[in-house]
């Protein structure tokens, strides 16, 4: 129970870290309001023409009479627009962080920053961080999706599948959730996502304390806009946790005292600390 709370702890240490940093709270939102848009578009195209995609679907029942034709027609219609939901809360989380990818390493980095430093990394190129991070989340979205159908069908068991079922989906969707926002700053701290999903394993109630609130408050898409920025800070914080910097890697604002006094000596100042290419950088 000790690792849940502090799961749930540094979710709300991400929340008030944006809460004080409010030029990064809205930076943060931006790629969250982009997929929101582009997600409410295609819901509404769903909805118009749901209609048409049934009949299209269902060309056998042209000849049927009524109500029968409408009644199929209209259950496929309602299902699609129900299927096209679920996608969008299940994929929203790793289509905002692929299209954040240079926002949310700005701000994992600025949280590092002000948390004591941020560790060196490899020099990689922006189109294959963005490789990654696509490969990794489809990774994640195939095994969501393989539990996902498993859940489904369960749901069909008697009591077991309206009272243990669902609360099992939000547990595991938390664990993945948390695999996610956690991979902007694991990735940066050169875990492999293997690695990465080990660490949380590890500590598993960390990982839930973290996503399962999460997972309840995404539930609402505008929620997600304004969590979001918080939630990829809290992360940052669980992934130092989880991947400490060592001391010899970590890269220091202020240079020790014998290194002071070489540069005193040399009359140069400490060389500056080390800062993605890829970052978007909003300053100090």
């Amino acid at each position: 129970m000790r690792d849940v709370a502090a799961g749930i702890g540094y979710l709300l240490k991400g929340q008030r870290w944006v809460a004080r940093h409010g030029r990064w709270w809205g930076f943060g939102m931006i790629p969250a309001l982009i997929t929101l848009v582009g997600y409410a578009g295609a819901m509404t195209a769903l909805v118009l023409y749901a209609g048409d995609l049934a009949d299209w679907a269902t060309p056998f029942a042209d000849g049927w009479g009524s109500p029968w034709q409408g009644l199929l027609r209209g259950a496929l219609a309602v299902t699609a627009v129900a299927v096209g939901g679920l996608l969008s809360v299940i994929t929203f989380t790793a289509v905002t962080l692929l299209v954040g990818q240079p926002f949310y390493e700005s701000l994992c980095e600025k949280v590092d920053e002000t948390e004591g430093g941020a560790p060196a990394r490899p020099d990689v190129p922006l189109w294959r961080e963005l490789w990654i991070s696509a490969r990794d989340s489809l990774y994640v979205l195939v095994r969501v999706a393989a539990i996902g159908l498993v859940l489904f069908l369960c749901g069909f068991l008697p009591v077991v599948g309206q009272t243990a079922v669902p609360a099992i989906g939000i547990v595991v969707s938390g664990y993945f959730l948390t695999a996610e926002l956690t991979a902007v700053a694991l990735q940066r701290r050169s875990v492999p996502q293997k690695e990465r999903l080990r660490l949380l394993r590890s500590r598993l109630g960390l990982a839930l304390g973290f996503g399962v609130p999460l997972v309840l408050l995404f539930l609402v898409p505008f929620v997600t806009v304004l969590a979001m920025p918080g939630a990829v800070a809290g992360a940052t914080l669980l992934g130092r946790d989880l991947a400490p910097v060592e001391p010899s890697d970590e890269t220091s604002d202020e240079p020790d005292d014998d290194e002071e006094d070489e540069d005193d000596a040399r009359g140069s100042g400490s060389a500056p600390a080390h800062r993605s290419d890829h970052a978007i950088d909003l300053g100090k």
